[in-house]
């Protein structure tokens, strides 16, 4: 629709272009000053300390809680309906904090993976092992693959996670002048559906990816998975890491196998289990806005280089106060961190501003409610071309909303043609 409300014909040759920032990343690092990649392991350690008192305090909150709403003088005044809406009141607040709490946690053991937590490596890998294992992350294998991600990011042969599908993963025929596609009857599903697969996608991609390789990378085996030393994933002087980080995961098997045994398995989820399912909501929410947009590139071999694929990431303003104070600013500052990903993530606010200012319109910031964007991304964001060295994410009618300047993007419309 145009701005006035009247129809317009799409016409791609019309888009935005795009072409590649063209600096090194020394020269992009030359633009920030040394003192911000300086890491604080005492102020690191407080950042993790005010997270476990929190995840206490509000733990024994939901206690007190339980035993107050169930009391018998509360039920009598309140009437026992009262009290029970109370009391699952509570525990709805219960799971949204501590979903955040245990999320910030998470974040703590994601900046050891990366050694931004600390200046020693045994600081790192220890608070990182214990960190994730009790979250269920395995350490070591994820750190391993998540390096990998950073470090050929928006590649779309080499990255590790969120590779996008192309026509042909799709079996959309490419696009010839003359002959029109019933992207309906391709990609066409009922909202209800569409709001199926993104829950399934909130609440199960993460361990998916990590036993299956879900929206890996597609040239891996079959049964690439985190948990086989011998997998892709890995070298074999890596496998002992492998091993250890499945130590930890076994680990908290027998734990809460204890816990349920011991306390009941509907105390355990109510106080564990469902706030580690919304670690896994906001982490996968995180990550996959902070790399799925339209507005995003990703590269083929010949022109992606690391600097284009750090800047293929957007800083999104994430349940404002909330996702800044518990979750570290993990989503209000990612670009910076996909640069620089050892820089402690204290730093990335007042890192932000140099960046944005030295490579200006490469740097993208969205504003735009993070439920909203979402629901339009996830409906927005489904295919890339076969063919073309930079590519953009094409919605449901096989339209995209930017495309690359003249000299790469008459080179891939060359070659379908």
């Amino acid at each position: 629709m145009g701005v006035d409300g009247s129809h317009q014909e799409y016409n791609e040759d019309a888009l935005p272009t795009f072409t590649p920032m063209k600096w090194s990343i020394k020269e992009i690092r030359e633009a920030i000053p040394p003192r911000l990649f300086v890491r604080d392991t005492r102020r690191g350690l407080l950042q993790l300390a005010r997270d476990l008192v929190m995840a206490a305090i509000t733990w024994k909150g939901a206690m007190v809680g339980e035993a107050f709403f169930q009391s018998e003088a509360v039920r009598q005044a309140w009437t026992p309906l009262g009290a029970e809406a109370a009391r699952w009141s509570m525990w709805l607040a219960y799971w949204w904090f501590q979903g955040l709490i245990f999320t910030g946690v998470w974040v703590i053991g994601h900046e050891c993976g990366h050694g931004a937590f600390s200046d020693h490596k045994i600081v790192n890998d220890v608070i990182g092992f214990i960190t994730h294992t009790a979250l269920w992350t395995p350490y070591f294998s994820w750190r391993i693959s998540h390096h990998r991600h950073h470090s050929n990011h928006a590649s779309m042969e080499r990255d590790e996670v969120y590779v996008p599908k192309t026509r042909e993963d799709l079996n959309i025929p490419d696009e010839k002048p003359g002959e029109k596609i019933d992207y309906d009857e391709l990609l066409g599903d009922t909202p209800i559906y569409t709001l199926y697969m993104l829950l399934r996608q909130q609440f199960l991609a993460f361990p998916a990816y990590l036993l299956w390789n879900v929206s890996g990378q597609k040239n891996y085996p079959k049964w690439t998975n985190h948990f086989d030393p011998n997998s892709i994933l890995f070298t074999k002087e890596q496998r002992n890491s492998v091993i250890l980080s499945n130590i930890g995961i076994a680990t908290m098997v027998w734990l809460v196998s204890e816990a349920s045994s011991r306390y009941g398995a509907a105390q355990v989820i109510k106080y564990y289990g469902i706030p580690w399912l919304m670690v896994t909501h906001w982490f996968i929410m995180i990550t996959y806005l902070h790399h799925t947009d339209p507005i995003l590139p990703h590269y083929r071999e010949k022109e992606w280089n690391y600097q284009r694929g750090a800047a293929a990431t957007v800083d999104r303003d994430f349940l404002g106060w909330q996702g800044r104070f518990f979750l570290h600013d993990v989503a209000h500052y990612h670009v910076i961190h996909h640069f620089f990903p050892k820089m402690p993530f204290y730093h990335g606010p007042e890192a932000t501003k140099y960046l944005k200012e030295f490579i200006g319109e490469h740097y993208h910031r969205s504003s735009k409610p993070v439920f909203k964007a979402l629901w339009e991304n996830y409906n927005y964001c489904q295919f890339v071309e076969n063919t073309g060295d930079i590519l953009f994410y094409r919605n449901k009618k096989g339209q995209a909303i930017r495309r690359p300047a003249d000299e790469w993007y008459n080179s891939a419309k060359a070659k379908v043609n």
